[in-house]
């Protein structure tokens, strides 16, 4: 069967789509884990990343891709959405450099292992499960929300029980994303239809990578708060 014909039925995309989708996102994961490696463990460029502002500029530049990809995805190349997906993950390697100072590698590859372990297990449940998790999309959007405004919150009480309790609920809240993004992959494929091309498909993939890649890095930084208790650099 040719490549055309992989992605002229929705039936015969699915896995096609996610195979490449969870590629994607295995490439993104492993390019941030790469520049957060090397600035990390680079003491001189680490400081001046903090001390010069970039840090602020890189939040700024990952908002910015994000609203990027999500609004202007139909409007680019399948190059474009490439390279801006790439630059993404680069960021967000650069803002996750500090975890190599503030933790332990042990707790780092604790957290990492849990996490792929999690993730892959509600990726597995969301594929094979016949319940249908669209419903579920409002109360995980309420739940993030609760999770931002609460440590926004706690910024001004510092409590520690509330920050671990934050923790807690943050990963299931990303798990609980985790199942409902990768339905939400399925159903955008049968929305597609007979209707694509190789172009369009390319672009589908990097858009949902990024989202499973979000999902992957936010249930990481959580479980890097529970298992990092007492066991800082």
């Amino acid at each position: 069967m040719n490549k055309e014909n992989i992605i002229s039925t929705p039936q015969a995309r699915s896995n096609t789509l996610l195979k490449n989708v969870y590629l994607w996102m295995t490439a993104g994961l492993a390019l941030t884990a790469v520049v957060a490696y090397l600035i990390g463990t680079n003491e001189s460029l680490l400081k001046r990343m903090y001390s010069s502002g970039i840090i602020f500029a890189l939040i700024i530049a990952q908002l910015v891709i994000v609203v990027v990809l999500s609004s202007r995805l139909q409007r680019m190349s399948s190059i474009s959405a490439m390279m801006w997906f790439a630059v993404y993950s680069i960021c967000t390697g650069a803002m996750l450099s500090s975890v190599f100072v503030v933790y332990t590698g042990a707790v780092i590859y604790r957290a990492f292992f849990t996490t792929a372990l999690m993730f892959g297990g509600m990726s597995i449940y969301a594929m094979t499960t016949k319940r249908d998790l669209s419903g579920m999309g409002s109360i995980l959007m309420m739940a993030i929300w609760g999770l931002l405004i609460s440590s926004l919150v706690n910024l001004l009480f510092r409590s520690e029980f509330i920050y671990y309790v934050m923790s807690y609920v943050g990963v299931a809240v990303f798990c609980g994303l985790t199942a409902w993004d990768t339905q939400k992959i399925i159903r955008l494929n049968n929305q597609y239809g007979y209707d694509i091309d190789e172009e369009t498909f390319i672009k589908l993939s990097i858009i949902c990578a990024l989202e499973l890649y979000l999902d992957f890095i936010n249930i990481f930084l959580y479980l890097l708060r529970i298992f990092g208790r007492g066991n800082r650099n």
